[in-house]
């Protein structure tokens, strides 16, 4: 199940949130303190100081966000220092993660730089008690 309720195939979704156009965008000279919350498809090009809530989000090779960020779909080319919550999470090669991890659907990259605790379920992330996901200190990180 989703964060959302529904059940993820995981091409499908990457498919669907692919095709969909960017709604908003934070230009790369555009500099944000605060709290961000969006609806359908953002691009991050700029930097974040805050916390961000909403659909499909990009952070693009020049993103930097500093704050947790809690979206259906997480796409990661930049940087983050704060933890992540979502249905499907992509740590693109060069990205660079801080923080914790939860998501239904992780795929990392060969190249991406990932320091913390991941947490990878595929079930509703509000488990119940009779569910352990793998909850673990990680680093990963790749040399070019």
């Amino acid at each position: 199940m989703g964060i959302f309720g529904k059940a993820v195939n995981v091409q499908q979704e990457m498919k669907k949130v692919e095709g969909e156009a960017i709604l908003s965008i934070i230009d790369k000279n555009m500099t944000i303190q605060g709290e961000v919350s969006f609806q359908g498809k953002a691009r991050i090009d700029g930097t974040i100081t805050g916390n961000i809530a909403g659909e499909h989000l990009i952070l693009s090779e020049t993103g930097k966000v500093v704050g947790d960020i809690t979206v259906s779909s997480f796409n990661c080319y930049g940087s983050l220092e704060g933890n992540v919550k979502a249905t499907l999470l992509i740590a693109r090669k060069n990205c660079s993660i801080q923080g914790k991890l939860k998501a239904e659907n992780l795929t990392v990259e060969p190249g991406a730089c990932i320091q913390g605790e991941i947490q990878a379920t595929p079930q509703d992330l509000n488990l119940g008690e009779k569910q352990n996901p793998v909850a673990a200190p990680l680093t990963i990180s790749s040399e070019k």
